[in-house]
């Protein structure tokens, strides 16, 4: 059984995501801390926990989810990885920074690529990755099956949708990637967004006012 813990991270309230079984085996998704804060009570947490972390993965890579990546991979010399179709927004995250006078240390390069299908494993537990496009070009979803959940980046959040206005984004293809993937799973899943609170499958087939057919 996983353990999944958030904390609300940076000037976008990012969350970032610790998923961790009863060995304290861990991954860490989307680590977005930036503040001096902010970092202290990610790695307090872990070492409180005697958690062992393994892997880093990120859902996707604008800015805002891999400002702790450098950091991360500094303390753990763990493998990290992404989907390949997120790469030309990974190598133009540092630049983009920038724009919103951001500055963050710039993350390595990812160890290998992630790809539809694929099962993280954690112990004797598993996450499936859901290629969910359209807020970036490789955006993905992490499923556990088994507990009715999944990490959905910035693809579907509380009553909202990620935006689909930034670089290889696409309105079209994010409305598929919801209706055709995250949609066609079971109703009782738990949707632990990129920002915001916990939702539900059902709960935003039924109400998510920004989803529309594809």
């Amino acid at each position: 059984m996983l353990t999944v813990k958030s904390f609300t991270n940076n000037p976008f309230q990012e969350n970032t995501y610790i998923l961790y079984n009863e060995n304290k085996d861990a991954i860490i998704i989307d680590p977005g801390m930036y503040d001096t804060k902010e970092f202290a009570d990610f790695f307090e947490f872990i070492d409180a926990e005697k958690l062992n972390p393994i892997l880093l993965l990120n859902t996707h890579t604008h800015l805002d989810h891999l400002f702790g990546n450098a950091a991360v991979l500094k303390k753990f010399s763990i493998p990290f990885a992404f989907h390949k179709s997120d790469k030309p927004i990974f190598d133009s995250a540092f630049e983009a920074g920038k724009m919103y006078n951001i500055s963050f240390e710039q993350s390595p390069q990812p160890d290998y690529y992630i790809s539809e299908n694929d099962l993280i494993k954690i112990g004797d537990d598993e996450l499936k990755i859901l290629f969910t496009p359209g807020h970036s070009p490789g955006s993905v979803c992490f499923y556990n099956e088994l507990q009715n959940f999944i990490i959905s980046g910035d693809v579907l959040f509380y009553l909202s949708v990620g935006r689909s206005d930034f670089p290889g984004g696409n309105a079209d293809t994010l409305m598929n990637s919801i209706q055709n993937k995250l949609f066609a799973l079971p109703d009782n899943v738990a949707v632990y967004s990129g920002h915001g609170p916990i939702t539900h499958i059902g709960f935003e087939k039924m109400n998510n006012p920004f989803v529309t057919s594809s």
